[in-house]
């Protein structure tokens, strides 16, 4: 990790800054403003746009500083900052459910990923604030994961009580749900990638499955994560170093605390493309 620079701080700021946006924009309709389609592919949020403004001030401040950074964002796409080859990639979901915020549920989050390299191996600190929660989920590469700054013990793993299950669109799920009947005995969806891998990491969900592909920038944080935290993670179709960071790389992700786990969400997932005849 870089030692002249304070990643948590920085993230801790944004976090802030973006929670009063939230205290001060509370309405349906305030939070349903669109400005148009993100260079991710999806319509943006003018609350989308403000929160990563707020992002790119901190990472400016830090550019400023003497760093080069390539920062992704789902919004802005992927933005050099400061002179010089870039020395650390950042990938950035400014909101990760964007829907759950539009719909005023409290369950969204920050997720900021710092990397030496351009896949998913090579990130070695993640942070996501869920702000529901009000909580803070954060690690370093080999040094383990915490939750509000105390360690997350590995646990070990228990039968699948409860699977996390996301995706933004029912018929994506449907095989998925069949294929965990009698193998699972609850299903949540929480409507965040990055809080329910970390939800995984805490142990609070035994496994998890994106029903469809993600984007980078919903799971590279969440990823290292859960791994330092002791769980599996896979990406379907491809190792975790040749798992891309850039904005147009495509994944599902499942994660789980055994083999046995993982074998039952990635059968799950198998079923939920079968369903869709992809």
């Amino acid at each position: 990790m870089d030692l002249e620079i304070d990643w948590l701080d920085a993230c801790r700021r944004m976090a802030a800054r973006q929670a009063d946006l939230f205290a001060a924009t509370t309405g349906i309709a305030d939070r349903s403003r669109y400005e148009g389609r993100g260079e991710g592919g999806d319509m943006a949020l003018e609350l989308d746009r403000r929160c990563e403004d707020i992002v790119f001030e901190e990472l400016e401040r830090i550019a400023g500083g003497g760093a080069s950074l390539a920062a992704v964002s789902e919004e802005r796409g992927e933005v050099v900052l400061g002179s010089g080859e870039p020395a650390r990639r950042v990938v950035i979901d400014p909101i990760d459910g964007s829907m759950n915020v539009r719909r005023t549920i409290p369950s969204h989050s920050l997720s900021v990923a710092v990397a030496d390299g351009d896949s998913m191996a090579d990130v070695d600190f993640g942070f996501v604030h869920d702000f529901g929660a009000g909580e803070e989920l954060t690690a370093v590469r080999g040094e383990g994961a915490r939750l509000n700054g105390a360690r997350i013990e590995p646990r070990e793993p228990l039968p699948l009580e409860v699977v996390g299950l996301e995706s933004a669109d029912p018929r994506w799920i449907l095989g998925a749900v069949e294929a965990l009947q009698g193998k699972a005995y609850r299903v949540r969806v929480v409507g965040s990638i990055a809080i329910t891998l970390g939800y995984v990491a805490c142990g609070r969900f035994d496994a998890m499955i994106s029903a469809r592909p993600c984007r980078s920038v919903d799971a590279a944080a969440a990823q290292l994560i859960a791994r330092e935290a002791g769980a599996l993670v896979e990406f379907v179709g491809c190792e975790l170093a040749e798992a891309g960071l850039d904005l147009g790389a495509r994944y599902p992700v499942i994660a789980a605390h055994a083999a046995e786990q993982l074998e039952v969400v990635r059968d799950a997932h198998e079923a939920s493309v079968a369903r869709q005849g992809g």
